[in-house]
């Protein structure tokens, strides 16, 4: 394998887990810190470096054309760019309710990211090398699904809880002692 394909996936394998880290990461502590939009910069720095490593390569062989992974690497990059300004102003100048949902769009983001990255490792692997439809097909379907998981994990977060009740209908752990 070529070093320079070592690069470039050890680099778009990089922004995943950057990407990944700063989308959960800001998901699970509820609000955007800057820890968070450093690794939105960080993730978009590996991905466009593995990108344009990746589009050199294609551009010394014969493939021809930009096709659906380029498009969508393309669109990826750009949302990618314009998530980590917003995440980078909404830090230093958003309400602290603007901090708070700011994950909505990087959970959006994150998912349109992921298309290409699958397109890329389905159509690239030697061991899977789908053909692009098929590709585009499952990478759709995965994400279709993880979007589905997390949006209604999300709608169910939003919803108040009943607490749950001892056998003589106190919170357990109140202190109410049990009589028999």
């Amino acid at each position: 394998m070529p070093i320079e394909l070592i690069i470039a996936t050890v680099a778009i394998s990089l922004a995943l887990l950057f990407y990944t880290w700063g989308v959960f990461g800001e998901r699970r502590h509820g609000s955007l810190s800057l820890k968070y939009v450093l690794l939105f910069w960080a993730g978009l720095t590996c991905d466009t470096t593995g990108t344009l490593i990746m589009s050199n390569i294609a551009s010394q062989s014969n493939v021809t054309g930009f096709g659906i992974h380029g498009i969508t690497g393309a669109l990826a990059i750009a949302l990618m760019i314009v998530h980590a300004m917003w995440a980078t102003v909404t830090y230093l100048r958003g309400s602290q309710k603007a901090r708070k949902r700011f994950h909505t769009f990087s959970t959006v983001v994150w998912l349109v990211w992921l298309v290409p990255y699958i397109i890329g490792m389905l159509v690239g692997i030697p061991a899977i090398h789908l053909r692009a439809v098929c590709a585009i097909g499952t990478a759709i379907a995965i994400v279709g699904l993880l979007a589905a998981y997390l949006f209604a994990r999300d709608r169910n977060d939003d919803k108040p809880r009943k607490p749950k009740s001892g056998h003589n209908g106190k919170h357990p752990g109140s202190g109410a002692a049990l009589s028999h």
